[in-house]
């Protein structure tokens, strides 16, 4: 595997480690940075819907079952079972006029589940997208107001948890 110096990979990568990590990051088509979690967007339906300060619950597990093979005393097989979310999305931000995730969540309140594609774009420091996670079949099972105390001077915070049919990279 040559890196484009006309000599084998190994002297590349000792070379381009020699002259720093940025250097072998870019040769190798990599952000050498980590992405910063608060410069993110969500979309409902294509739609933003506010400026939101908190994304938490974006986990998949897979499911593992034991099994033991007779005669085999030295380990147990653990086999791959299907993938669950093992919690909801939350998704927090300031309290405004918008009604949208609160009437989304009426609607489902009264019987009228209505599951909606949520996208989460996170972006690089110069606001362009850079990776995103797009639930399927999303629907609001939980809304928090805020918490109102007359001591502080903090944002007014409601929240909303959303259960989902499984998130992809998008």
């Amino acid at each position: 595997m040559a890196l484009g110096f006309g000599i084998d990979a190994k002297l590349n990568i000792d070379v381009l480690v020699g002259m720093g990590k940025n250097l072998v990051s870019t040769a190798l088509g990599l952000n050498g940075d980590p992405y910063l979690n608060f410069n993110f967007l969500v979309e409902i339906e294509g739609l933003l819907v506010g400026g939101f300060t908190d994304v938490t619950g974006l986990q998949a597990e897979i499911e593992t079952h034991e099994y033991r093979e007779g005669g085999l005393n030295d380990y147990i097989h653990r086999l791959a079972g299907p993938v669950r979310y093992p919690s909801s999305l939350a998704l927090k931000h300031g309290l405004t006029d918008s009604t949208v995730l609160w009437e989304w969540h009426r609607d489902v309140r009264s019987g009228i589940i209505e599951r909606r594609n949520v996208t989460i774009i996170l972006c690089d420091t110069t606001g362009l997208p850079s990776a995103s996670w797009t639930l399927e079949k999303a629907y609001p099972v939980k809304w928090s107001g805020p918490d109102l105390k007359a001591d502080s001077n903090t944002v007014a915070v409601e929240s909303v948890e959303l259960v989902h049919c499984g998130f992809a990279p998008a």
